[in-house]
């Protein structure tokens, strides 16, 4: 199992890349850079391929709403060649409250648009001339407004045909399109003692449907990271952070991160976060998140208990741990999980 951790993208982002250079140093694998509705992430990330030598680094993610096909191709082979091929493309469809109401696009067919992003993206790096007509047309035809355009390929030479592709999933149908067609997965909220119970069936009927050339499925997965005692008053920092998810990115009855909470049998607190979130409740939202979710979803405590959760995230099929350290020595907290990997 391979370590990475998200890049803190809320406060200055020099400051944070500067601090992953640090953790490269002390045995991190990958970091991956969130762009949601703040600094957009592709500059963040080259600007740490020139302050890293060896760290993947990865979006996560990027919408395949507010960027057409071609440029989300054209921007991973981009990093990829300043990375020297170190670059891992996140995807995924982020959710209407961003798509519509930041980038003012309509949220329709996400299965399809990310579908066919991945399946574009994989012929732009062979430098096929493309000619695609479904969701996206290349080029756009006539009877849509076209005029001048023709069918082309990539100008430039990728360093790698096969850049990863990682996929921000969690509903059932996503998440079966992922096992089908992306390189990994980035589940979110994840709880792996209930992963084969929320997530096995789909993810076997996509394996089913795998092309074996691709290799098994990647998943990247973990939490808020803090090892001593007294570390287990961490786990309540995921309490505003699951209110947010669950309480406020989206409506009622369209929510994708309180129908997760349902789903691993928190129906009556997850109706009660929403409640009071979207009533400007925050903390009466933050109150309401169960202890034992915020346990699940970290790994914060002593060192044998954090151990004992790495075992667990690791037996529910998580290849990468993706962690936060919390603490004034995060590089340390690096250094001790990479021994137990």
């Amino acid at each position: 199992m391979e370590l990475s951790m998200p890049l803190n993208y809320a406060g200055d982002p020099r400051t944070a890349a500067d601090d992953a250079a640090a953790l490269e140093r002390a045995g991190l694998d990958a970091v991956w850079v969130a762009e949601a509705y703040g600094f957009d992430s592709p500059t963040i990330m080259g600007y740490l391929a020139a302050r890293t030598e060896h760290l993947r680094i990865g979006s996560a993610i990027l919408n395949v709403y507010s960027r057409t096909p071609a440029l989300i191709a054209q921007t991973a082979a981009g990093l990829d060649a300043l990375t020297g091929g170190r670059a891992i493309l996140g995807i995924g469809a982020s959710g209407p409250q961003v798509v519509e109401g930041w980038h003012g696009r309509r949220y329709d067919k996400p299965l399809g648009r990310t579908r066919e992003t991945i399946q574009l993206a994989r012929r732009i790096w062979r430098r096929e001339v493309i000619e695609h007509h479904g969701i996206v047309d290349m080029p756009l035809p006539a009877e849509k407004g076209g005029t001048l355009g023709k069918p082309l390929k990539l100008l430039t030479h990728p360093v790698r045909a096969g850049i990863p592709i990682h996929v921000a999933a969690l509903g059932p149908a996503n998440v079966r399109m992922t096992a089908e067609l992306a390189d990994g997965w980035l589940p979110f909220l994840y709880v792996p003692e209930r992963a084969a119970e929320v997530w096995g069936k789909p993810l076997a009927e996509g394996a089913a449907r795998r092309d074996a050339a691709l290799g098994p499925l990647s998943v990247v997965a973990g939490g808020l990271l803090a090892i001593g005692d007294g570390a287990e008053a961490v786990r309540d920092l995921m309490r505003p952070v699951i209110a947010l998810y669950v309480g406020g990115m989206g409506a009622p009855g369209r929510n994708f991160y309180y129908d997760l909470a349902c789903s691993y049998g928190y129906e009556a607190e997850a109706a009660a976060v929403q409640e009071h979130y979207l009533a400007g409740r925050k903390k009466d939202a933050e109150a309401a998140v169960p202890a034992e979710l915020c346990e699940r979803v970290c790994l914060a405590g002593p060192e044998g208990y954090v151990r004992d959760r790495v075992e667990v995230f690791r037996e529910a099929g998580v290849t990468m741990l993706n962690v936060t350290p919390v603490g004034p020595e995060p590089a340390r907290l690096v250094e001790q999980v990479k021994t137990w990997l």
